[in-house]
């Protein structure tokens, strides 16, 4: 009998990847869960392909830098002629980050980190256990990601957002994960030089987070940096988590600043979502925004609860328009969540000026 997920059905993965030694150290990782089966391997897209026809695995992890046919071409392929759950697996390099987060772009549902130590004859110990457990999750739930609501946009005039007029207050602290590059593209693409200061924490390694920075800041007409310790939060601008450290709000005389740290996982995760939430309800209190976007588990609930607890409109991603439906489920659940609402209405929601019951009372 196949061992099952908790959905009722094994996961079928193929590997793709030109090292050996990596088809074995990922084949080896995802085999220690028991609901995951890996029905094939592939040292290059070619191979791959007539495997997937053959397998019909349910998800892939697939290698950024291949021979022949690299990484990019052949999930454009893949996502041409059969759309399908891809992870993204990638060295921590800032090339490497770049090509990632184009995969991304192009359909990829996640990435992870290659180990950094690694040779034929071993690989440290912390960095392969972290490897196995991140992967192992991300598989996971790239099987039981909604592939469609990545191009999904539910077009109505609410979701206008306006492109003039006078800064709107406060503080907007938004939370992503598995998804939540392109949905924070999405977003932010969307917003007019006098949108509110925002900062964001988005789950993603070292290295990754100062390239997708860069990345939206040149296709976006706010301000978009990485986030650096003691940096003013400023109208017009985005602030993103630096890969590997939390990020929290602080106030330095009339100013709120950033405040990065090196400190244990919080949920899981560094940077983690609910030590942003924690900070701005804090700091901010009813004057600030808290946004759950999509991604798996539950960063985020505790943290968007005390944001509403100390006043703050929050707002969660809504299912049909969630690549993965699991930290917004988990905010809703927990009743920190405000509303709910599509993709395509946040960014006109920021700048609606809308603020909550006690902010407005004072």
């Amino acid at each position: 009998m196949n061992a099952t997920t908790e959905h009722g059905r094994e996961v079928r993965v193929l590997v793709v990847d030109d090292s050996a030694l990596m088809r074995q150290l990922i084949a080896e990782a995802l085999s220690s869960d028991s609901s995951l089966r890996v029905v094939g391997t592939a040292a290059d897209a070619f191979i791959a392909r007539r495997k997937i026809k053959d397998l019909a695995p349910d998800v892939i992890t697939l290698d950024v830098e291949m021979p022949d046919m690299n990484g990019l071409d052949f999930l454009r392929k893949i996502m041409t002629l059969r759309p399908m759950p891809v992870i993204m697996v990638s060295t921590l390099t800032r090339r490497g980050a770049e090509t990632t987060l184009e995969a991304l772009a192009l359909g990829a549902v996640d990435v992870v980190a290659k180990p950094s130590q690694i040779s034929r004859d071993s690989v440290a110990v912390p960095d392969i256990a972290r490897f196995r457990g991140e992967l192992v999750d991300k598989v996971k739930a790239a099987a039981t990601a909604q592939l469609a609501a990545r191009g999904q946009r539910t077009t109505s005039p609410s979701a206008a957002v306006p492109r003039s007029g006078p800064p709107t207050s406060g503080i907007v602290a938004i939370g992503a994960s598995t998804g939540g590059v392109q949905a924070l593209k999405d977003i932010i693409v969307e917003l007019p030089r006098h949108c509110p200061p925002i900062i964001v924490t988005q789950h993603m390694p070292e290295y990754f987070t100062a390239t997708f920075a860069a990345r939206l800041d040149r296709e976006c007409t706010v301000s978009v940096v990485e986030a650096k310790d003691g940096m003013a939060i400023v109208p017009g601008q985005v602030c993103i988590a630096e890969g590997d450290h939390h990020l929290e709000l602080a106030r330095s005389g009339n100013r709120y600043v950033c405040r990065l740290s090196e400190g244990p996982l919080v949920s899981g995760h560094r940077p983690s979502v609910d030590v942003l939430f924690r900070s701005v309800a804090e700091v901010v209190g009813p004057d600030a925004l808290g946004i759950i976007l999509t991604g798996m588990g539950r960063d985020g609930a505790a943290g968007l609860g005390a944001m509403r607890a100390a006043g703050a409109r929050t707002i969660g991603q809504n299912e049909a328009s969630c690549v993965v439906y699991g930290m917004p489920k988990a905010a809703r659940e927990s009743g920190a969540v405000e509303v709910e609402m599509a993709l395509d209405h946040i960014a006109g929601e920021i700048m609606s000026g809308r603020r909550s019951r006690r902010a407005a009372t004072g």
